[in-house]
């Protein structure tokens, strides 16, 4: 277990300086003193090791931005901005996100579940302001969480296209609509 997060801590590092499309897993093998093999022992597909690579990023994202410790949203926006600091785990969430799409991808459920928990967090969320009364109560917890995905996940796909767009800007504003009183 510990080599397997040596592993895993080591890809996050070497992913985010050398982007997604740069980097080999011969390369992720050598920065942790491993053969390629060596290294693959640890995970049963180069599938599954992209797929826990992203897992520890989110774990390393929660750890940094986790909402007890910091306002919902600031935390939220926290991900948003670090996430433009790291252009390579961008590509590959991107990447192996829609390729998740397949039916039979080894990745689809570890998204599957990451976007219901990341709705529920969000809506949870949602539900509090609405009961302090920051959220208009005609808005649907569980719609405006979704749609707060699908703005993350779009806007990283524009800022890889166009990396002048301001990701945060744009959540914050989306937020700001969410609570400003009608």
């Amino acid at each position: 277990m510990a080599k397997r997060e040596e592993i895993l801590t080591a890809a996050l590092e070497v992913i985010a300086r050398n982007g997604y499309r740069r980097t080999s897993v011969r390369e992720l093998a050598e920065a942790v003193g491993l053969s390629q093999a060596g290294l693959l022992h640890y995970f049963s597909s180069k599938e599954e090791l992209f797929q826990e690579i992203l897992r520890k990023r989110d774990e390393v994202d929660a750890s940094a931005f986790e909402p007890d410790t910091t306002d919902f949203m600031e935390g939220f926006l926290g991900v948003v901005r670090h996430n433009a600091e790291v252009p390579g785990l961008v590509q590959l969430y991107a990447q192996v996100s829609t390729e998740a799409g397949d039916p039979d991808h080894p990745a689809r459920e570890f998204f599957i579940q990451r976007y219901a928990e990341f709705r529920r967090r969000f809506a949870e969320q949602i539900r509090l302001e609405q009961a302090a009364g920051r959220v208009d109560p005609d808005i649907d917890p569980e719609l405006a969480a979704g749609l707060f995905l699908a703005a993350a996940d779009g806007l990283q796909t524009q800022w890889m296209l166009d990396p002048s767009i301001d990701m945060p800007e744009h959540i914050a504003y989306l937020w700001h609509l969410i609570t400003r009183k009608a």
